[in-house]
């Protein structure tokens, strides 16, 4: 049985982008086939809660090659966008200017595929944020966004930053 969402998507309006691009580029430095996030779509730093978005596009570098004919998004980019988010959130809830490097990544579960025309909905919630780590569960859904109950669980992995 799949566990319980991290973030209740019931209370958050997935069209309303809190974050753009423009805006996590200000934070996040990677750039080209690297940068993974779409948008923010909420961020709630009492809750410890941020929910990301990342449009799967059909002509990204991996979509020729894995796997050809039936494109399946490789694992470690949903855990390295994931990651990326889990950056914004301690950018933002720590004020810190140094870069929120991966540290590591625990407890990592695949239940589903992400292919290209999805919108891969990110979920954090910040488990510790102190100024030598941070610590974050994540999970990434997918669905067509009419109904939160129908959002499907495709990943979930605790990540760990080390600021650098």
């Amino acid at each position: 049985m799949a566990p319980a969402l991290l973030v209740d998507l019931t209370g958050v309006d997935l069209e309303r982008v809190v974050l753009p691009i423009e805006e996590i580029r200000q934070v996040n430095p990677h750039r080209f086939e690297m940068e993974q996030l779409t948008s923010i779509v909420h961020l709630d730093l009492e809750r410890h809660e941020i929910v990301a978005s990342k449009d799967v596009r059909d002509d990204e570098f991996w979509v020729r090659g894995h796997i050809p004919g039936r494109p399946l998004l490789p694992g470690v980019l949903m855990i390295e966008a994931a990651a990326q988010m889990c950056s914004v959130y301690y950018k933002r809830a720590r004020s810190d200017p140094r870069f929120l490097g991966f540290g590591g990544v625990d407890n990592v579960k695949f239940r589903g595929q992400v292919v290209p025309g999805d919108r891969l909905l990110l979920l954090g919630r910040a488990v510790e944020i102190r100024s030598r780590r941070a610590v974050f569960d994540t999970q990434g859904v997918v669905g067509d966004g009419a109904d939160p109950q129908e959002f499907k669980l495709v990943f979930e992995a605790r990540i760990t930053g080390m600021p650098i």
